[in-house]
């Protein structure tokens, strides 16, 4: 409609500028055959001779009157009315002062039609009033005005129609885009939108649209999955701790109440970590960089710090650093990082663990090694997935190593965050995780 309304007011405004320009065009031309006539009269008049009677004019085109001195006619063309002037003498003057043509209406001059009046001052103060016939202008401008009374609306209905077509067949595929998204709103599941076959604008924004709804359907489906995986992890210590104090209520007199209050505590030191581990999580994924660079932090005073806090501890941990290993981040974050991927080694390693930092590469290498059992190639990299424990000899009884699964997963969203990565390789024997992070510029590995 207002696409409709547009167009009917350029049409509109198309055609009075068209018909003006024309109108304009034409009565120039008038004026000037009038005012090239009475030229030709005054220079006779100038000559200084007597004027010729009749006028010589050109027949049928021209009416030309001399007005003299006193405003009375002394010559005038075949035709040309011999009494009374075309325009009255104040008024001829004024337009031979101003050289502007006059409208006049011929019929009281028994001329009839209209006329187009130019006044030329000549010799001896007078007057040479030159009329042109206007009637071919007005007869043009009928039948455009006709032309235009019927044209403009047809080309409005022609010009509205396309622009329907071609409207409608841009906003088809946005319509369908709608109704996907109503469908999608309406049962909460994600779902293709459909991509329209033309390459254009709409094709690339429902591509773009089923890249986003894929992936906050991933993240919906990460979400449940972790709704799904914190609520088991939870209801083994809550259940541990309820039947522990059911029994030790219905039997106060059998219970060791000291190994009681123990095991509850170990339980709920259980839960104590899985809800710190779950908050660090959640405080990582909705980390985003500030434009702050961070604080220097040396990772190799970090492993020495670490590696003798881990001292006196199952199996011994060995500190490697050839100097100073400077980073740019968080020490806090920097040191929980490496305290899991140490205290993950020490849980499965057989006699030692190896941890080392150094720079490779432009990169601050930072490598936690042990001599256990390993982990496949095609299990290394679901290693780092939540609440993942792998099936094999690394994965001891839960009571005996205490994990949930989050260690590596908070270990790779740390090292992520400082615009570095972690991963998983084989060693002889055992396992290597390390992490790399840029200082002061590389790319992460």
């Amino acid at each position: 409609m207002t696409t409709t309304a547009g167009l009917a007011v350029a049409l509109v405004a198309g055609a009075l500028l068209l018909r003006g320009t024309l109108q304009a065009s034409l009565t120039r031309e008038v004026d000037g055959t009038a005012r090239q006539g009475g030229r030709e009269v005054a220079t006779l008049a100038d000559g200084n001779r007597p004027l010729p009677d009749p006028l010589p004019v050109v027949a049928g085109t021209l009416t030309v009157q001399v007005l003299g001195s006193g405003g009375r006619i002394i010559g005038a063309s075949p035709g040309a009315d011999r009494l009374v002037p075309l325009l009255a003498p104040a008024q001829a003057a004024t337009a031979a002062r101003t050289g502007r043509a006059v409208q006049v209406d011929g019929r009281p001059f028994g001329i009839p039609y209209l006329m187009r009046v130019v006044a030329v001052p000549a010799n001896g103060r007078m007057i040479v009033l030159s009329a042109a016939a206007y009637t071919q202008v007005s007869d043009s401008m009928m039948a455009l005005s006709r032309a235009l009374l019927v044209g403009t609306p047809l080309l409005l209905l022609l010009l509205a129609g396309a622009t329907w077509l071609v409207v409608g067949s841009t906003l088809r595929p946005i319509a369908a885009l709608r109704r996907g998204a109503q469908m999608v709103t309406a049962t909460g599941k994600a779902r293709e939108l459909p991509v329209p076959e033309a390459r254009d604008e709409v094709r690339t924004l429902a591509i773009t649209l089923n890249d986003m709804l894929a992936r906050l359907d991933s993240a919906q489906r990460r979400q449940r999955s972790l709704v799904s995986d914190t609520a088991h992890e939870l209801r083994s210590p809550i259940a541990s701790i309820r039947a522990q104090l059911e029994v030790a209520l219905d039997h106060p007199e059998q219970q060791d109440w000291n190994q009681t209050g123990r095991d509850v505590l170990a339980d709920t030191l259980r839960l104590a970590r899985l809800a710190e581990d779950l908050l660090v999580l959640a405080r990582l994924d909705e980390y985003q960089p500030s434009a702050a660079p961070g604080t220097p932090v040396d990772l190799a005073a970090l492993v020495a710090e670490e590696a003798q806090r881990s001292a006196g501890g199952r199996v011994p941990v060995t500190a490697r650093t050839a100097g100073p290993c400077p980073v740019t981040g968080e020490a806090e974050g920097l040191r929980r990082m490496l305290r899991n991927l140490i205290d993950n080694a020490m849980r499965y390693a057989k006699s030692r663990v190896d941890v080392a930092a150094r720079h490779e590469a432009g990169e601050a290498v930072l490598t936690v090694s042990d001599d256990g059992p390993g982990i496949p190639s095609a299990d290394r990299e679901r290693a780092f997935d939540r609440f993942v424990r792998l099936d094999d000899a690394r994965s001891r009884a839960e009571t005996e190593t205490g994990g949930a699964g989050l260690g590596l997963a908070i270990v790779r969203a740390i090292a992520r965050t400082h615009g570095g990565s972690a991963y998983l390789e084989g060693a002889t024997p055992g396992c290597a995780r390390s992490s790399a992070s840029p200082w002061p510029r590389t790319s992460p590995r």
